[in-house]
């Protein structure tokens, strides 16, 4: 193992062999030298991305096994409040007033 200091803390890298269609590491390997990063980054930050996204769904599945599922308008404002970020942060106009 590897100590790698990133992001201002130290974590500890292992080392491990995958295999994967030629096509899909010929795409990572192109998609990590446009960002300008390892490949091991690369597949690193997907990893994270999909445990997060797994994470998140067990805690709406638990939240709405106990509340009860989301309504078609907490939906909705929870939609908009999204699009609005997403603006906010591409540029856009942000939120509307108010």
């Amino acid at each position: 193992m590897v100590a790698i200091s990133e992001y201002g803390i130290s974590m500890v890298a292992k080392k491990v062999t995958i295999t994967l269609p030629e096509e899909l590491v010929e795409a990572i390997s192109a998609a990590a030298h446009e960002a300008g990063v390892p490949v091991s980054r690369l597949v690193a930050s997907a990893a994270e991305r999909e445990l997060r996204l797994r994470e998140g769904r067990r805690l709406i599945a638990e939240w709405q096994a106990e509340h009860g599922a989301f309504t078609a308008e907490e939906l909705a404002s929870v939609r908009a409040e999204m699009a609005a970020d997403d603006a906010e942060a591409l540029g856009g106009a942000g939120r509307p007033a108010g």
